[in-house]
């Protein structure tokens, strides 16, 4: 049957247990186990999708449509294995669910309370996991930190659930920091220790502790820890901070963490293969050159924000050896100032997806910048509205182009919404969500890139390319290189008079791995590479083994 290992946090938020949990996967698929990763999020939302990016960070689309926390994005990136929304379960989705049934009378005018029914809810969303996947590990990270009021009906449900599928089918994994004090000079454990006895008032011994800190953790303070804790030395873990990610996997390896939870699960012991992320490791820090690429966004503040496109970016510059700096625009400021103040000197031009109309003009500037002076662009989602209306602007004529979510009255609507989302009121979850397919048109830059004539992306998004306009833009010059098969819907635009010109209505992030970037952030920094780098030995692009 499926083992389930349970990651908690303790001391601090934002210690990494998204990173840990996704790492514990790589390396259990590098055992050639099948797992699969659950979030269970504590927050009342029923998903992320009408939270501010500002609060939450990205909204990460899974290939069935559900609006999920970004670490589902790491699990995805680190085990190479799809999610669904199944694996991302909220608070308020699991009250939700309970209320309908009552409401429906399906507990027989008993009182509805959190033990049984939520944390039976709770239970079962685990088990069906499980159930769909059928993974030999399953592994649960459970948000926010041990003490959180909001997480106490899922820390009672994990420990329920321990009796329920046997001990030997469980473990629990806690993550904590061990803070250096600077002034004393040393580090200290105690924060952990009353993490770990919290933990322990709620019911649940951790069997494996995973101790976040900046740098070597001494033999001693790993005994104490065992001692004060009651967990074996062996089992207490060094995350030590890492330059990448990436590395994350490679430390906690050597750590031993997969091969203490192979132990205590009563699972086979099997040699890990971890040399293709090793050589990925490798390249990324080793680059044979040097890209600055321009994120021009609304969200910049906050670069959780665009996780996936700046994760995206990085593993199209591991393939070509390449060092990504990246150069944070807000588009807000470029509507009122000079763009070659902030855009000159960079390689690449990248205009990611938002909603709303602040910062938009200050986009449409940069792109028009990145397209006069040949810089490389590449548009996501609301980066292709914005590079279709300053084509219509500023090459077809229409001076008032714009996209009825901006401006609703304008008499040239390059940019409308779906007729399917005319009447929609409800903002949750009433998007065009999820993977669709792509009919590429020959002998175009996307076919050039994609190597295939029909592919399938992730979207999110209520406004399409306005069909009206599609004679207009093919007449000055655009070329549409990417359509839905029906032809109905336009999917990606290029300009062929141009190094490389190219926006999709997707997310082609989502769909980005380390070990295999996406085609079109790939070609985006090759061409990037071409451009700057004129050494033969230095443009040949190189491919991920």
């Amino acid at each position: 049957m499926t083992k389930f290992i349970f990651v908690t946090g303790g001391v601090v938020s934002s210690i990494g247990k998204g990173i840990v949990a996704a790492s514990l996967g790589r390396l259990l698929k590098s055992r050639d186990y099948s797992v699969s990763i659950l979030k269970l999020d504590p927050y009342i939302n029923i998903d992320p999708g009408t939270m501010s990016p500002f609060q939450h960070g990205e909204v990460f689309v899974t290939q069935d449509g559900a609006e999920t926390d970004l670490d589902l994005g790491h699990y995805e990136r680190f085990t190479d294995t799809l999610m669904s929304r199944l694996n991302s379960v909220t608070t308020g989705s699991i009250y939700q669910a309970v209320i309908n049934r009552e409401r429906r009378g399906d507990y027989n005018g008993g009182t509805v309370q959190v033990i049984p029914h939520i944390t039976n809810e709770i239970k079962d969303r685990i088990l069906l996991v499980a159930k769909d996947t059928n993974p030999d590990v399953l592994i649960t990270e459970i948000g926010g930190t041990v003490g959180d009021i909001e997480s106490l009906p899922f820390m009672e449900a994990i420990r329920q659930l321990r009796k329920q599928v046997g001990r030997q089918n469980v473990l629990y994994m806690h993550v904590t920091l061990l803070p250096y004090i600077a002034s004393a000079g040393e580090m200290k454990t105690k924060p952990t220790q009353h993490s770990v006895k919290e933990l322990r008032s709620i019911g649940i011994q951790p069997d494996i502790l995973v101790c976040r800190s900046d740098r070597p953790i001494p033999t001693g303070l790993k005994q104490k820890l065992s001692e004060f804790c009651d967990v074996p030395e062996k089992c207490v873990i060094t995350s030590q901070d890492a330059l990448s990610i990436y590395e994350v996997p490679l430390i906690l390896e050597r750590e031993g963490l997969a091969e203490q939870a192979l132990a205590l699960l009563q699972m086979e012991q099997r040699p890990p293969n971890l040399t293709q992320w090793q050589t990925m490791v490798d390249r990324l820090y080793s680059p044979k050159r040097t890209l600055e690429i321009a994120i021009v966004g609304k969200y910049v503040r906050l670069s959780d924000a665009y996780l996936s496109v700046v994760e995206a970016l990085r593993h199209a510059a591991i393939a070509t050896h390449a060092d990504m700096r990246l150069r944070w625009i807000n588009s807000e400021v470029l509507e009122t100032e000079a763009v070659e103040n902030y855009l000159e000197g960079v390689d690449g031009v990248l205009v990611p997806g938002g909603f709303g109309t602040r910062g938009v003009d200050g986009k449409i500037a940069a792109i028009k910048y990145a397209r006069d002076r040949h810089i490389p662009f590449l548009g996501l989602c609301l980066g292709m509205q914005c590079a279709v209306i300053e084509w219509a602007r500023n090459i077809s004529g229409l001076s008032d182009a714009n996209s009825a979510e901006f401006d609703p009255e304008t008499t040239n609507p390059v940019i409308n919404l779906l007729p399917e989302q005319q009447d929609v009121v409800d903002l949750g979850g009433t998007m065009r969500l999820g993977v669709y397919p792509c009919q590429i048109l020959p002998n175009t830059l996307a076919a050039k890139l994609y190597q295939d004539e029909m592919i399938y992306e992730r979207h999110r998004h209520r406004y399409e390319f306005n069909n009206t306009y599609r004679q207009l833009l093919l007449e000055s010059g655009y070329v549409i290189s990417g359509t839905s098969p029906d032809g109905r819907l336009v999917e990606i635009v290029e300009f062929p008079q141009h190094p490389f010109f190219i926006a999709c209505q997707f997310h082609p992030e989502f769909q980005s791995r380390p070990s295999n970037p996406h085609p079109l952030f790939k070609g985006f920094m090759q061409a990037a590479i071409a451009l700057n780098y004129p050494n033969p030995n230095l443009q040949t692009p190189v491919e991920v083994s």
